[in-house]
Order: C-alpha cells, then sequence, then structure tokens
C-alpha cells in the first residue's frame, strides 16, 4: 500500500487525463488504481479531491448515477455546458455517451 500522498497524486493525474466533454466516476478511478496503489475506493478518490483537487478539472468526476459533485453542482454544471458535455434534463450527466473508463497513469484512453 502506498501513502496517502502518493495516492493523492496518482488521483489527480487520472482526473487530468479526462478529455474534455467526458467524465468519469469516482468509482472508475478507484478501479483503475486498485492495482497500483493497492487498495482505495470511491469515497477515498472523492476526499483526495475535496482537499486536493483545486487545480485539476474535479467536475469531469461524478457519481456512478452521473450526479454532479454536491456543493458544487452550479460550477460543474457550467463547466459541462461550457464543454459541450452531453447532460441530461435531470441535470446529471449523459453517462453512456459522456463516459470514459479511468486508467492509471501509464495506461491510455480507449479509442
Amino acid at each position: 500500500m502506498i501513502g496517502r500522498g502518493e495516492y493523492a497524486e496518482l488521483v489527480l493525474e487520472c482526473v487530468e487525463r479526462v478529455p474534455p466533454g467526458h467524465v468519469t466516476t469516482y468509482g472508475s478511478i478507484a478501479e483503475a488504481l486498485g492495482s497500483v496503489a493497492g487498495g482505495g475506493g470511491p469515497r477515498q478518490v472523492g476526499s483526495v479531491l475535496a482537499t486536493d483537487g483545486g487545480a485539476v478539472p474535479w467536475w469531469r468526476v461524478v457519481r456512478a448515477d452521473g450526479t454532479l459533485p454536491s456543493g458544487h453542482v452550479d460550477r460543474a454544471r457550467s463547466r459541462h455546458l461550457a464543454e459541450g458535455t452531453p447532460m441530461r434534463p435531470s441535470g446529471r450527466v449523459d453517462l453512456p455517451r459522456a463516459f470514459v473508463a479511468a486508467t492509471a497513469p501509464g495506461g491510455s484512453w480507449p479509442a
């Protein structure tokens, strides 16, 4: 198991790799880092973003149902609209159209 600082860096690298107009989920990042980091779940990913995510495109990480980050819904929505992220009338991200699976640093996004 790696330390919290190293884990945070890996999470932030994953977030930086999400292309504009797309999203990934907390769980997808946790899954991608599981083998590299030796553990950690969606809540740990959320904790990293809450404390260290200000410099990365945090709005591109959503819940598994497409819900935007709580406490930042309006800011996230405006960023998604500016990037052309597919949205549903409910205000959630349209995951079938916008989702990309997270990959651990060193991997590549699916074509």
